[in-house]
């Protein structure tokens, strides 16, 4: 299950550090190459100049079942010398209750030691596409959390524009500071503060430790926000998103972590991964340091 592209060690930068700038990590998120192999996918993060790669369990559970190993995995990021800032993702904790969640986290579970095994102190937590019961919510996230420190692994709570509810930064700032838990924290990402219509100026309301991972992309002009999905979203400065502001603020709270560009489109799946890998981590640069 050897991967074909040539591993090389992290020795590229891909740290911002210009003068006067907080530092950012650059991360690629493997759904913006969704179609590559796993080892594959690591290795050409690792040749385009990245620090860090997020993986999805989805990828994971196929090249185990396609007779590969965890450690496989584990050793590819570490040949390449890079970090893992989240897996992808937990689902269907948040509710209901009953025999459902328990399957659930019996599942979140799973996901968890994959998490611990591939080197990753997140892992994505993702709320539920219709009405919460935001109550139960804080509660299973608690629980989640408490199950999460057992492997050393933070869930790290996800607010999604294009949803019923849980849409905006103050929507996941309230299951966070509601769930009484020293691990909570949340993905932050300039897509789904735009089309939930929540803005970003809340990111000043966060510490920095709250913030697990940020994702990076941008938002065209049309079709209308709110109308937008996963597939409509651009490469950083393709867009009209105000990425300066966005930044901006994750250094107002002294954030210094890993900002991961994720993008869902399927004309980039068919292009080279390699050539999509660098034109994201050029152009998530640019819109960064402006």
């Amino acid at each position: 299950m050897a991967s074909n592209i040539t591993m090389l060690p992290s020795s590229v930068s891909s740290t911002i550090r210009t003068a006067g700038l907080m530092t950012f990590s650059y991360s690629l998120n493997s759904s913006t190459i969704k179609t590559t192999p796993i080892l594959d996918k690591i290795a050409i993060a690792a040749k385009a100049g990245y620090a860090g790669i997020e993986l999805w369990h989805d990828d994971m559970d196929a090249y185990v079942a396609g007779g590969g190993k965890i450690d496989d995995i584990r050793k590819c990021v570490e040949d390449n010398g890079l970090q893992v800032p989240t897996t992808i993702h937990i689902h269907n904790w948040f509710q209901p209750d009953g025999d459902e969640h328990a399957a659930a986290m019996d599942t979140a579970k799973r996901k968890l030691e994959q998490a611990q095994a591939v080197g990753s102190p997140h892992t994505v937590a993702g709320p539920p596409h219709g009405a919460a019961d935001r109550s139960m919510g804080k509660r299973h996230y608690h629980e989640l959390l408490e199950l999460g420190a057992q492997f050393g692994v933070k869930p790290a709570f996800e607010y999604l524009g294009f949803i019923a509810d849980l849409k905006t930064i103050d929507d996941a700032i309230e299951i966070i500071d509601g769930c009484g838990h020293p691990n909570a924290c949340i993905v932050l990402d300039p897509f789904h503060c735009y089309v939930g219509e929540g803005g970003v100026e809340s990111i000043s309301k966060l510490r920095p430790e709250q913030v697990a991972v940020s994702h990076f992309n941008d938002a065209p002009a049309d079709p209308p926000a709110a109308t937008q999905r996963d597939p409509n979203r651009v490469m950083p400065g393709d867009g009209v998103i105000d990425l300066k502001r966005y930044c901006d603020l994750l250094r107002q709270i002294s954030y210094d972590g890993f900002v991961s560009l994720e993008l869902f489109r399927p004309a980039l799946w068919e292009q080279d991964p390699l050539e999509v890998a660098v034109m994201g981590l050029d152009k998530m640069r640019t819109a960064a340091e402006a």
